[in-house]
């Protein structure tokens, strides 16, 4: 879910809460009223008081952070932020001495997308396991050829710099 929407949800139930609170409040001030035999000096009337600025006030922190969330701006970090600012980056040559067929074919695999692609995807097109790609990311990672960045259920693997 967007800030924004989680902000209007809050609202709601603020709005909800407040409705709540008044209803609360009203029975109260009808339940006072006809069994307080005291009159308006009746000690129960300062309590119903303080229990509504106190149901009040947080009725106010609830709806401001809703609105805060609605209002605030969201910071948004996509693949192809990453990707761009990859191939913005001055790149130095690449050693690939001491890599076996399948690293260097992987290793070539992301240079030719863009310098970043999906691990599954790295998997799918290489016809290795998860275990087996897992592996020779370590390596590759180990040796600072690559990096892996956590993208939802899935990595992105980024040629390093």
């Amino acid at each position: 879910m967007k800030n924004r929407n989680v902000g209007f949800l809050i609202i709601g139930l603020a709005i909800a809460i407040g409705i709540i609170i008044f209803l609360f409040n009203t029975a109260l001030t009808n339940i006072v009223n006809t069994t307080c035999s005291h009159g308006p000096s009746c000690t129960m009337y300062s309590t119903i008081k303080t229990q509504t600025y106190i149901g009040i006030s947080l009725l106010a922190i609830i709806l401001i952070i809703g609105i805060v969330m609605v209002f605030a701006k969201e910071e948004t970090k996509t693949i192809e932020k990453t990707i761009t600012k990859t191939i913005k980056e001055k790149k130095k040559p690449l050693d690939l001495s001491g890599l076996d067929g399948k690293e260097k074919e992987l290793v070539k695999l992301i240079q030719e997308n863009s310098g970043a692609m999906f691990q599954a995807e790295l998997m799918e097109k290489l016809g290795v396991g998860k275990v087996g790609m897992t592996r020779m990311l370590d390596k590759l990672e180990a040796k600072q050829i690559i990096e892996r960045k956590r993208r939802g259920m899935n990595n992105i693997v980024i040629i390093k710099n």
